[in-house]
């Protein structure tokens, strides 16, 4: 693609690299094929490649960013799977972060917008904050219908069937190795998580520790930045992502780490990328060193080898690739092969490279075609008539969840009952299979 940037702008090395990331755009049009958003609404501007030439005409102008551009930039999910379908090695992510962030310091929003946006970003990353609004959700959930807005609505609707009790596995300390240590590793404890299901990171302790693994919960880490990353808001995503890097390059330049063990894909993309968000910052050697350090836990278990008691029923479940995992990470296999090596019968569904809608605060702020996704998805898994479903994003399982009465359980639970662990709590007793239960039709969004 043919950029004209001028030298001036070219200073400036966001637009330096968007300008890399433009040229190497050869028109093919194959990421249309894997795009969510032009599946479901079958407009050129709703796919990558007319994003990419919003996103030319917006940069190179230096324009004031209209609702137009605007409105199908916000459509993206990030999902990433046209990064995965191009032949010429666009990267994508980082030209669509960028825009997002021009759009945030150059766009003004509407206000009901803005407030949601700022609500988002002042809640979902804390969770004291997290747990009082569930809590409140909790109270408005009966009258959710009589919303007028379809995004509070799906706020609702989201709410998890009970809210878990704090965790005090999650506050800093070291969790020994049974027996002796084959690595030294931090497991990132996240945020939302952390208000939404605190059996994840127990169970991911267990099983860390079961193999061999100290476990170590830096103090001063929590949200990756990645919530705030995405809605264009830098400055606060930078805060947090630095928290991080400075708690971890503590324990790394201390006891030193292994790894840095992450069982939230959409984080764990994340924080693989902190090198590229600090690339101009002093900080850059050492986020790139927690960069490189980061794993996705079916990694680090795929290294460590998974020792199973062989106890557990060959229950058949249907494994969902979250988006961050299989194309943002490129880890395809792992999780797959873990659970076929814990005794477990696991399916794909169809069509299991498309996202489910979730896609980090995507089902907030586009409900309408994050509620297409997700029942395009769950009817896709029920064609499977699983018993169960596994995923590896706590994002997918609340938005798989909502809509469908099969119990949707984290992979890394499933890997700690078959070595010893506890059933986790979601499968002591399983629903009917194959239900349709997902009542979220998508009416019409518009593509204008």
């Amino acid at each position: 693609m043919q950029t004209n940037f001028t030298p001036e702008q070219l200073n400036d090395l966001g637009t330096r690299h968007a300008n890399e990331i433009l040229r190497s755009c050869v028109h093919c049009g194959f990421c249309t094929a894997t795009c969510p958003t032009f599946q479901v609404l079958g407009d050129e501007l709703d796919s990558p490649r007319g994003r990419i030439y919003l996103i030319k005409d917006m940069l190179e102008k230096q324009r004031t960013p209209d609702a137009h551009t605007v409105k199908h930039i916000d459509r993206c999910l990030s999902c990433l799977s046209c990064m995965n379908t191009c032949p010429s090695g666009v990267h994508y992510a980082h030209l669509v972060d960028h825009a997002r962030e021009y759009i945030e310091q150059n766009y003004k929003r509407s206000w009901d917008d803005r407030a949601l946006r700022w609500v988002l970003s002042r809640v979902l990353p804390y969770p004291t904050r997290f747990r009082f609004a569930l809590l409140g959700a909790k109270i408005g959930y009966p009258f959710r219908k009589l919303l007028p807005d379809a995004r509070l609505r799906a706020m609702l609707e989201l709410m998890p069937k009970r809210i878990p009790p704090v965790s005090r596995n999650d506050d800093p300390q070291v969790f020994p190795a049974t027996g002796k240590r084959r690595k030294r590793v931090a497991l990132m404890t996240g945020c939302a998580q952390k208000a939404l299901n605190t059996d994840i990171n127990d169970a991911t302790i267990r099983l860390l520790t079961r193999h061999g693994c100290e476990v170590v919960i830096a103090d001063g880490a929590g949200c990756c930045g990645a919530l705030s990353h995405h809605m264009g808001k830098s400055s606060e995503s930078h805060i947090s992502a630095e928290k991080n890097v400075r708690a971890w390059m503590r324990e790394i330049n201390g006891e030193g780490l292994d790894a840095i063990v992450i069982n939230t894909s959409g984080c764990g993309t994340t924080v693989k990328d902190y090198g590229h968000m600090f690339a101009e910052s002093a900080l850059f050697a050492e986020a790139a060193t927690v960069a490189n350090l980061a794993r996705d836990i079916s990694e680090v278990m795929i290294d460590l080898g998974l020792e199973t008691t062989g106890t557990t029923p060959a229950l058949r479940a249907a494994y969902h690739a979250a988006c961050s995992l299989q194309h943002g990470q490129q880890i395809k296999t792992y999780p797959k092969d873990l659970l076929k090596a814990a005794g477990f019968e696991v399916v794909e569904p169809r069509d299991s490279h498309l996202c489910c809608g979730s896609a980090g605060t995507y089902n907030l702020t586009q409900p309408e075609i994050s509620g297409e996704l997700k029942c395009r998805k769950i009817a896709a898994i029920e064609e499977k008539q699983p018993q169960l479903i596994a995923a590896g994003n706590i994002g997918c399982m609340m938005q798989i969840g909502s809509g469908t009465e099969l119990p949707i359980v984290h992979t890394v639970e499933l890997l700690d009952w078959a070595t010893g662990g506890p059933k986790p709590p979601s499968l002591h007793e399983f629903p009917n299979v194959g239900v349709g239960s997902c009542r979220t039709p998508y009416d019409s969004v518009g593509s204008a």
